[in-house]
C-alpha cells in the first residue's frame, strides 16, 4: 500500500510541472552548453550504476544479448536515423517513448534520433573521450531547423536537468542535442508522475481510449476494466477512472 508520504511526495513533483513536455517555466541556472563539470556528473552516474564502457561491437552484441541493452523499437512519432546500434538501457528507450508523442503534438514533425549506444571503437573523431555513450545511456537528438520545435525541446531537456534525470548540451558539428540520461533517476520520476496521473480524467471532444490510455501511461484494457466497459465508445464531458500504471 503506499503511503500519505509517498503520494505526496508525487503530487508535488506533478505540481511543479515536471511532466515531459508540460513544464513552461524557466529552467533558471541551467544551461545546454555543456561543460566538464556536466561530463564529471554523466561518469559519476555510469559508475554508480556500474556501467561497461563498451569497446567493439562483440560487446555490444553480447550486453543485447544478456537484456543489458534493448532494442529500440521504430515509433511513428520518432525516427532512428541510419543507426548501426539501435540498441540502448531500458531506461533510454522508454524516455524515446515517451518524448516522441510530446514532440510531435507540440510541434508537427517526428523527433529524430542520430546516435544510440556507441562502442569506443566507433566513437566519432570529435567525440569526448569520457563520452558515456559507450555506456548505453546517452541518445543525440537531431537539432530541428523549425524554431518552435528547438524552443520546445530546449526548454524540455532543462527542465529534466534540472529534475536531475539527464545531462543535455547543445552541439554543432553536426548540430544536435546530446542527452545523458540517469536510468535509476529517471525511472523514478516517471513512476512519481504516473502515480500523480492516475485518479479521473474527463473526456474531451476528440478523445479516445487509446489517446487516454498513452497519454496516462496504461492500457485500452486496464482503462476498460477500470470502468467496467466491454466496447471502446467514450462521449465528451464521460469522467473516466485512470487506473495507476503497473
Amino acid at each position: 500500500m503506499k503511503t500519505a508520504r509517498t503520494r505526496h511526495r508525487a503530487a508535488r513533483i506533478a505540481m511543479i510541472g515536471l511532466t515531459i513536455g508540460g513544464s513552461t517555466a524557466a529552467a533558471e541556472g541551467q544551461s545546454l552548453r555543456g561543460s566538464a563539470r556536466s561530463l564529471d556528473r554523466q561518469n559519476e552516474v555510469a559508475r554508480q550504476h556500474d556501467y561497461t564502457f563498451l569497446r567493439t561491437p562483440e560487446q555490444v552484441k553480447r550486453f543485447v544479448e544478456a537484456g543489458y541493452l534493448v532494442p529500440v523499437p521504430k515509433g511513428r512519432d520518432y525516427r532512428l536515423n541510419n543507426l548501426s546500434f539501435p540498441y540502448a538501457r531500458p531506461e533510454v528507450a522508454l524516455f524515446i517513448s515517451r518524448l516522441g508523442p510530446q514532440y510531435r503534438r507540440a510541434c508537427g514533425e517526428q523527433l529524430v534520433v542520430t546516435s544510440l549506444t556507441r562502442p569506443h571503437t566507433r566513437q566519432p573523431r570529435n567525440a569526448s573521450p569520457r563520452s558515456v555513450h559507450p555506456t548505453g545511456m546517452a541518445l543525440d537528438l537531431r537539432r530541428s531547423n523549425d524554431r518552435t520545435c528547438r524552443s520546445w525541446l530546449e526548454r524540455v531537456l532543462l527542465d529534466l536537468e534540472r529534475a536531475g534525470v539527464l545531462e543535455a548540451s547543445r552541439e554543432r558539428r553536426p548540430p544536435h542535442y546530446h542527452v545523458a540520461l540517469f536510468p535509476r533517476q529517471y525511472r523514478e520520476y516517471v513512476n512519481a508522475i504516473r502515480l500523480a496521473r492516475a485518479g479521473e480524467y474527463r473526456v474531451k471532444r476528440g478523445d479516445s481510449l487509446w489517446d487516454i490510455a498513452r497519454e496516462h501511461d496504461t492500457t485500452v484494457d486496464r482503462l476498460r476494466a477500470a470502468n467496467n466497459m466491454s466496447g471502446s465508445r467514450i462521449f465528451p464531458g464521460q469522467v473516466l477512472t485512470v487506473p495507476s500504471s503497473p
